[in-house]
């Protein structure tokens, strides 16, 4: 790999790294707790001010559940296909459908049924930064959206910026399970309509 490539590889890494977290929701002391990194080096490293070492990478590729390559960004090696490593968090199966870290992210999830006593509980409402498409395949998902709170079924779609307090949960007897399409940074589809500079 030339020099000029290995520097674009390295400086890489800490964006993919902070959308990763992001991705997974989780913060930088618990992240510093899981993996005996300090806060600081956590911080300085997706910041790109601390060289990735394998030291640094080793444990957080543990911590989230992701091959080495997936952190550094690999070359391409012209094979097509996304190799997806599920991860579970908060009891739900994440399946990653996209192979890089940094922009927009692609799972499929899918959410066992809850307790028949705990379905009609209120849902934690959660925010942050970004936008999120999901569509339902199978099963019935219960979206706590701000004040509504609405069933979507098989073949519906919602979309909503990540900003309104949002939950979800298992609205049936059945796992649900549904793609989610989220932009950390909140980006949004663009269709261009005419090109450029017209």
């Amino acid at each position: 790999m030339a020099d000029e490539d290995l520097t674009e590889v390295l400086t890489a890494v800490g964006p993919r790294l902070r959308a990763l977290r992001r991705t997974r929701g989780t913060t930088l002391a618990q992240l510093s707790e899981t993996t005996g990194i300090s806060l600081s080096t956590l911080s300085r490293l997706e910041a790109g001010q601390r060289k990735p070492t394998l030291e640094l990478l080793l444990p957080l590729a543990k911590a989230y559940g992701v091959q080495l390559d997936e952190l550094v960004g690999a070359p391409a090696t012209g094979d097509p296909r996304v190799h997806p490593r599920p991860f579970t968090r908060r009891g739900q199966t994440f399946v990653p459908l996209t192979r890089y870290l940094g922009g927009l992210h692609a799972y499929k999830q899918i959410m066992p049924p809850l307790p028949q006593g705990a379905r009609d509980e209120p849902l934690e409402q959660r925010v942050h930064e970004g936008y999120e498409w999901l569509y339902v395949l199978s099963g019935r998902l219960r979206l706590a959206l701000g004040e509504h709170d609405l069933v979507l079924t098989s073949g519906e779609a919602a979309e909503f910026d990540t900003r309104t307090p949002h939950g979800f949960a298992n609205a049936g007897d059945l796992p649900v399970e549904f793609l989610s399409l989220f932009g950390a940074q909140g980006e949004r589809i663009h269709v261009r309509a005419r090109p450029a500079g017209t």
